[in-house]
């Protein structure tokens, strides 16, 4: 019921994902915490619905999948990433029927709206895989985040909001269950996709079988070569329009000399939009005495074009030490 990033496909094929109910509805909970919401959801249906959960907290996730083990509830899979990444990369257009956020973080400091989930480019992305009549479900206690969704909701131009009572599962979260002790009431809305904006995806794909798929570069170095000193380098790639593939940015961190062959490991820190990997880089020595610089499969990176750049960063700094290249696959 636990996945990691590197066991989705992209995007997926909800039929793979749940291979016993293929044909039901799937929902998506962002930030579903201890997980109390979907058991007591899942039983208003005749069937539990296909469940898919995210959060980034990975006491929640455990706590989270106990419980849905202990509801019987075998269709449902929980994964610790960012929501818009989840979105955008694993889900396919049009496919969803629910996005459920219960209670998200307001991010309530001057400043830090842009750490908001609920805003206009989130809601063009979930509508684009929301089937028709679909809907993002909006429960808090948060009276100016509730309003600032709104308002984003109807800036983003394909959600219309329909305010009605929330699901009586949605006020039994940990946080609906505090406000309720104390008397509070809290604020819920139905924002239903209008259109299905074409927002792009499947930029992800999982370590390549092919050896000659995985990123990589060939090149000569020179006699003397011998890197004893290295420098941390940072490289950046800006976002390419609202809503398309975000930018990267690769920092490569330490080397380390390579104990089994001859050549060195360089470390690299990738960060696009709210995904970082860090992966490790081999640049090995070959028979014909030329160097191999490829990413390696350890920690199971996925590549994306931030992934791929570093090791294109790797290869430009050999080059400013005197290497020829002479092949790029990358």
């Amino acid at each position: 019921m636990i996945y990691q990033l590197g066991d989705f496909h992209f995007p997926d094929d909800p039929a793979r994902l749940y291979p016993h109910t293929p044909e039901r509805p799937w929902v998506l909970e962002v930030g579903f915490g201890d997980g109390h919401f979907w058991p007591h959801y899942a039983r208003t249906f005749a069937e539990a619905p296909n469940y898919l959960g995210v959060e980034i907290s990975g006491v929640s996730l455990l706590k989270a999948n106990r419980r849905l083990r202990d509801a019987g509830l075998e269709n449902a899979i929980v994964t610790k990433l960012p929501a818009d990444v989840l979105v955008r990369e694993v889900v396919p257009p049009r496919s969803l029927t629910e996005i459920v956020v219960n209670f998200p973080d307001p991010w309530p400091k001057p400043g830090h709206t842009e750490h908001r989930l609920l805003r206009a480019p989130f809601f063009r992305l979930a509508a684009s895989r929301l089937r028709d009549g679909g809907a993002v479900l909006l429960t808090t206690d948060h009276d100016e985040y509730f309003e600032f969704a709104c308002a984003e909701a109807e800036a983003s131009g394909v959600m219309r909001a329909e305010h009605v009572a929330p699901p009586a599962a949605a006020l039994e979260t940990k946080y609906a269950r505090k406000w309720r002790d104390l008397g509070l009431s809290a604020h819920h809305v139905r924002f239903v996709a209008t259109a299905h904006p074409s927002v792009p995806g499947g930029t992800f794909t999982p370590y390549p079988e092919n050896e000659t798929d995985v990123p990589h570069a060939i090149l000569k170095l020179p006699a003397a070569f011998a890197p004893t000193d290295f420098d941390k380098r940072t490289a950046h790639a800006p976002v390419r329009g609202l809503d398309s593939t975000p930018g990267w940015t690769v920092v490569l961190l330490d080397l380390y000399a390579s104990l089994r062959r001859d050549g060195w490991v360089v470390q690299a820190h990738v960060v696009e939009a709210e995904l970082t990997q860090e992966v490790l880089i081999g640049v090995t020595g070959r028979e014909d005495g030329t160097h191999l610089v490829r990413l390696a499969r350890f920690g199971g990176p996925i590549i994306t074009p931030g992934v791929k750049a570093a090791v294109g960063v790797v290869t430009a700094w050999l080059e400013d030490g005197g290497a020829q290249v002479t092949h790029r696959g990358y």
